[in-house]
């Protein structure tokens, strides 16, 4: 059975806190006032190996601010994490559309504060996954036939002209070099897994586009196919297993036909894979 999204992050979440240098400085001005620090043992946060105030980014007039870049990184870390978690659990169907959830609850469930969760579900807000539900938390977003429909519509029309510009111009021996890419998005659909699949797509599409050397339309075209990809892939009629296996095959067809640089397949297979996806 595949593990939980939630467990997924909450063990690599879980980073133990580095001594700093404020414990040095603290026991200097101890020895010297031969009197212990201000709150005895109770300044020092428990197991941590450094001041209380100092957790909390506050200082007293004989301590200066210390530095302390190895926090900022790991921080950054878990809020990767917890970003791939959550995303997963979207398309997956852990977090259900139209449901609120809160940063501190969901910090729970993985193990870590709600600060890295709630700047995670930050970025899923701009993504277009989630809404803020002030004094609440994060409300799923429940996309309608119609909104769906239009962002395939956009999806089409960036990518559609390109892929048949490039299979103009493109030679076949670097088509060939998109095929374990291809072949990829196969297996990821024969997993079952929507997010595994949903990776794997836009994964695909983005080598594809990259050939135009347009990094703008790499960026742009993978956002909307990110949020065409909201809520979960295999909700909808024809996206199960079976719908994600007929749309990774389409993947290969394709390929198949740039090699062989047959313009009319091209073109019906291009436009037979943008209009499945609708």
């Amino acid at each position: 059975m595949k593990p939980s999204a939630y467990s997924a992050a909450s063990a690599a979440a879980r980073v133990p806190a580095q001594p700093g240098a404020a414990d040095a400085h603290r026991e200097r001005d101890v020895h010297r006032s031969g009197a212990p620090g201000r709150g005895g043992s109770e300044d020092r946060a428990s197991g941590a190996g450094e001041p209380v105030g100092a957790a909390r980014g506050e200082h007293t007039h004989s301590e200066p601010p210390v530095s302390r870049p190895r926090v900022v990184v790991q921080r950054s870390s878990v809020r990767g994490q917890v970003l791939d978690a959550l995303r997963t659990a979207l398309l997956s169907g852990e977090l259900r559309p139209g449901e609120v959830y809160s940063a501190p609850a969901l910090g729970e469930r993985f193990g870590v504060s709600a600060t890295p969760v709630r700047e995670a579900m930050q970025q899923l807000v701009v993504e277009g996954a989630v809404e803020v539900v002030p004094n609440r938390g994060f409300r799923v977003v429940r996309r309608g036939d119609r909104e769906l429909a239009e962002l395939a519509e956009v999806r089409a029309l960036l990518e559609a002209p390109v892929w048949l510009r490039l299979s103009r111009t493109v030679p076949a021996e670097r088509w060939a070099e998109l095929r374990p890419l291809a072949e990829s998005t196969v297996r990821a659909a024969s997993s079952g897994c929507p997010a595994t699949y949903a990776e794997a797509d836009r994964a695909f599409h983005r080598a594809v586009l990259a050939l135009a050397g347009n990094e703008q339309l790499v960026a742009i075209a993978g956002d909307v196919h990110r949020r065409a990809q909201w809520p979960p892939a295999g909700a909808g009629p024809g996206r199960g297993r079976a719908g994600l296996i007929a749309d990774a095959h389409e993947h290969t067809a394709l390929l198949d036909a740039l090699i062989a640089g047959d313009q009319e397949l091209v073109r019906a297979l291009v436009g037979e894979h943008f209009t499945a996806a609708r």
